[in-house]
């Protein structure tokens, strides 16, 4: 059995184990949950259809696209919706209070309305962009990688990046938080605006995500800085053009209100969580798979 689960590409397996695990606690908070197998149906499907890809990923290119990219971020895109229907009904106890003091206590004040002495509709457009980035420098990190033919790297890279995806829905199912923009959104003077793409750019977010209380930890912060540490140690010219656009994607998810500053300090130990448990695991893998040839 564990030979065969060792056979399986790391972040298939992630995937195979995370989706079992989600149906486990489905099925298991089945009575708090108002249509529990809505989320149950799609962790099944999500599971047939990377068991058809794995089976029939070498027929042609396009099945090794859909495979190695399109599945991928399909999977972590669904996986995220869903927890829309499960979080606050497992877990109904938001910890924005907390969250908002332990703010207060690191700088004597709420950051996300301090910030409102430098807003500036050009820099609201700017922050906001690269807030979004967010969506794509996983991929533009994955294109770069296959594109080069470092098959290996891109598979760790994809490991690593749904490793941490799926650590941090783990932490808003233990920690559901709202974030600064519905918890303190009374308390703020002026509204966020942008000059011309912050309020469409907002507006759909808002829309695609919803209210998932996906607030602690900083998905973003974790996410982006993961990507940021694989561009430097596979794809160096890259790491160069992403360095900046993270540091202001990590600085938007405060004065955007998406998160507190908690939130960002959480997402920065995420990454260093992620990275211990991926490359131990590879590490550990790596042996195990030379030992049984």
């Amino acid at each position: 059995m564990l030979r065969s689960l060792l056979r399986m590409r790391p972040a298939d397996l992630l995937n195979f184990l995370f989706l079992i695990f989600l149906i486990a606690v489905t099925v298991v908070f089945h009575q708090r949950i108002k249509s529990p197998w809505e989320p149950v149906s799609l962790y099944v499907s999500l599971l047939i259809c990377q068991a058809v890809l794995i089976r029939f990923r070498g027929r042609n290119s396009l099945m090794g696209l859909v495979y190695d990219i399109v599945f991928p971020l399909i999977s972590i895109l669904c996986i995220f919706d869903s927890l829309g229907w499960i979080v606050h009904s497992i877990n109904p106890r938001d910890i924005d209070p907390l969250l908002i003091r332990l703010d207060f206590m690191l700088f004597n004040g709420t950051p996300a309305i301090m910030l409102e002495k430098i807003q500036s509709p050009f820099l609201t457009d700017i922050l906001q962009l690269s807030y979004s980035s967010y969506y794509f420098l996983p991929v533009i990190l994955g294109i770069a990688l296959k594109t080069n033919n470092e098959d290996s790297h891109f598979e760790r890279s994809l490991f690593l990046v749904m490793l941490c995806f799926y650590l941090s829905y783990v932490g808003y199912l233990l920690w559901p938080a709202l974030g600064p923009r519905f918890s303190i959104h009374a308390l703020h003077e002026d509204k966020l605006r942008g000059f011309i793409v912050a309020d469409p750019i907002r507006d759909f977010l808002n829309r695609l995500e919803g209210v998932k209380r996906d607030a602690f930890p900083s998905g973003h912060t974790g996410v982006s800085l993961v990507v940021l540490y694989l561009t430097f140690r596979f794809e160096r010219r890259l790491f160069w053009i992403f360095l900046p656009i993270v540091l202001a994607l990590i600085f938007s998810t405060v004065y955007c209100r998406y998160h507190y500053v908690v939130d960002v300090i959480a997402g920065v130990i995420l990454t260093f969580v992620t990275i211990i448990i991926g490359e131990t695991y590879y590490g550990y893998r790596s042996k195990r798979v030379d030992t049984d040839r």
